[in-house]
């Protein structure tokens, strides 16, 4: 009877584990993963890209100012660099000049949004028109559908996430973050991503921080001696067959 009881508890355990395995392997190849071992049900945004290869993107989020936007464009110019930059409406149009330069320059421009306001604190209606107003004037200007999409503050929920999807946006958000807007020296801004980064990172930056045209150089330059090269960060996501993990890191589904 206790070696019956055994065996039967034995192969309770084998069937338990190989449940436990099955569902962990499919969790994380749906993209599910985020959910269950993130514990919490939130939706994630992509954060980072899985990729094989030394590629990065670098980004520039626009809401007040234009002051040392022509000295980022031409760092970008001379390392022949193109970034993805992420306008807020207001933004777009008080400063419709700056729009047709980037977008001439061959970047890519994404939306960040109406208002720059906590977007998880909005209804999906009020989402949408934050999405489509914001979109409707970068594309007035270029001619060029958005398809991007990073929140203020880096603030999302599920609502958000899912709302835009339905839209067609992938959202956006970072794995390095120079912290330019905090007025760092550009060798502290330069350090802090050149340290952090890795194959598939997303850096944050921002086109009116106090140093940030100084740091620009010394992070391409840098990166670029190390074997990493840039692209829009269009170009380095997957758009279909892929799921996200839990550090928001997006891969290929092979």
């Amino acid at each position: 009877m206790i070696r019956v009881f055994k065996l039967r508890n034995l192969v309770f355990a084998a069937l338990a584990a190989l449940l436990i395995t099955v569902l962990s392997v499919s969790v994380y190849f749906t993209g599910a993963y985020a959910v269950y071992y993130g514990n919490t049900p939130r939706l994630i945004p992509i954060y980072s890209v899985e990729r094989e290869e030394k590629v990065v993107s670098i980004s520039f989020d626009c809401a007040w100012g234009t002051e040392h936007t022509d000295e980022i464009l031409n760092a970008l110019k001379v390392s022949n660099v193109r970034a993805t930059w992420f306008m807020v409406e207001f933004w777009t149009e008080k400063y419709g000049d700056y729009v047709k330069k980037i977008d001439a320059a061959g970047h890519e421009i994404g939306t960040h949004s109406s208002t720059h306001s906590y977007m998880s604190k909005q209804n999906a209606e009020e989402i949408k028109l934050e999405l489509s107003t914001s979109s409707e004037a970068i594309e007035s200007i270029t001619g060029k559908k958005v398809e991007l999409f990073r929140p203020p503050y880096g603030d999302y929920d599920d609502e958000l996430i899912k709302t835009a999807s339905e839209l067609g946006y992938y959202t956006i958000q970072w794995d390095v973050d120079s912290l330019d807007w905090k007025d760092l020296s550009a060798s502290d801004i330069a350090v802090r991503v050149i340290n952090a980064v890795q194959n598939g990172s997303i850096i944050l930056m921002h086109n009116n921080g106090l140093h940030t045209a100084e740091a620009v150089p010394i992070i391409l330059e840098t990166l670029k001696n190390r074997g990493y090269s840039f692209v829009p960060i269009g170009e380095l996501i997957y758009r279909e067959n892929y799921s996200i993990d839990g550090t928001g890191r997006q891969i290929h589904a092979k």
